[in-house]
């Protein structure tokens, strides 16, 4: 009993830390809450040389990602079958997706993949949103150091938000965001 009241702290801390290893979603709802999205301020806008990305569709057209610029938000995603970080968010992109995709265009963008495993994992998965293999240079404002890597984009390629690493796309802090944005 001695031993318990001397380690309470440190016991709790380990069962904590315990749980944020084995259940990733409990990490994902605590940032959300503690680090919801900030404001913008003093964004980096894109220039027509990072927007030149030749994509080949893997469950879409290919398309060229400056096509898309000046019509909606785009939400680009840096991501890989091969990344766990990855494979955890995708349920919450697809999510946002399905709800979101009249306000912004999809450009999910698998890296350093073979397209095989890319079509494996999304037909496992049953994913709908749109897939790309780049198959063109990405600048290095864009290409990411980290996956998966995520940017929100204006109509005219101001950067509202980056997020090295994963997150719940869904969350109710990126839905109001994007309302805000989008109104």
């Amino acid at each position: 009993m001695k031993f318990l009241k001397k380690n309470a702290f440190f016991i709790l801390a380990m069962a904590f830390l315990a749980v944020l290893y084995l259940f990733p979603s409990v990490k994902l709802k605590l940032k959300d809450l503690f680090f919801p999205i900030a404001a913008i301020e003093n964004a980096i806008t894109l220039n027509d040389e990072d927007y030149d990305i030749q994509l080949k569709g893997i469950n879409v057209p290919d398309t060229n990602l400056k096509s898309l610029k000046g019509n909606k938000l785009i939400l680009l995603n840096f991501w890989g079958t091969w990344c766990p970080p990855c494979r955890e968010e995708w349920p919450t992109i697809e999510k946002l997706y399905l709800a979101r995709k009249d306000k912004i265009d999809f450009v999910l963008i698998a890296m350093q993949d073979k397209e095989e495993d890319v079509i494996a994992f999304m037909k496992k998965n049953n994913y709908t949103a749109p897939v790309y293999i780049a198959e063109s240079p990405i600048t290095s404002h864009v290409l990411p150091k980290v996956f998966p890597t995520t940017f929100l984009l204006d109509k005219n390629g101001r950067i509202l938000l980056k997020e090295d690493g994963s997150k719940d796309w869904n969350s109710k802090s990126t839905n109001d965001f994007i309302d805000n944005v989008t109104q």
